[in-house]
């Protein structure tokens, strides 16, 4: 895989939220994120991107709470990946809004609301931890996730 592509969530002229990396045999993004809260919802987006590619399809017909408690950030960012990873998996269900009503270090309380795919164009087998820090730049947050697919 060779492809570095940007990628915005509301249009050209906002910062990129997300951009899949070159890796040997998996798929990997590198997330950015203002704060903790933009960065799990920029992650949950990239991810989305991998499976599905766009929400075009998906409608508003599930409505989840989920809350999660972690021992710290890059935990944190793994368990809500795996959560959201686990509904696409057993029951094709993926989820494109995301109301954070809670969120720190070490805990995220959320309503998620998707609707089922038709396929998955990716399957995600688990969100590692391999190289993976949370790290605090000039323009915010970034971490790089790698997925085993």
């Amino acid at each position: 895989m060779s492809k570095r592509t940007l990628f915005s969530l509301n249009g050209t002229s906002q910062p990129a939220a997300f951009e899949e990396i070159e890796h040997t045999a998996d798929r990997a993004l590198r997330i950015f994120g203002a704060n903790l809260q933009e960065l799990l919802l920029n992650a949950a987006h990239g991810m989305n991107s991998l499976m599905i590619g766009g929400y075009d399809s998906l409608s508003v017909s599930e409505v989840k709470s989920v809350a999660l408690d972690a021992i710290d950030a890059e935990n944190l960012l793994v368990d809500w990946l795996s959560e959201l990873a686990f509904w696409a998996e057993t029951e094709m269900l993926v989820f494109h809004r995301f109301d954070l009503h809670e969120v720190s270090p070490i805990r995220v309380a959320a309503t998620l609301y998707g609707g089922r795919a038709m396929q998955l164009e990716k399957h995600i087998k688990a969100v590692t931890y391999h190289n993976l820090e949370i790290v605090q730049t000039a323009r915010g947050l970034t971490a790089t996730i790698v997925f085993d697919v």
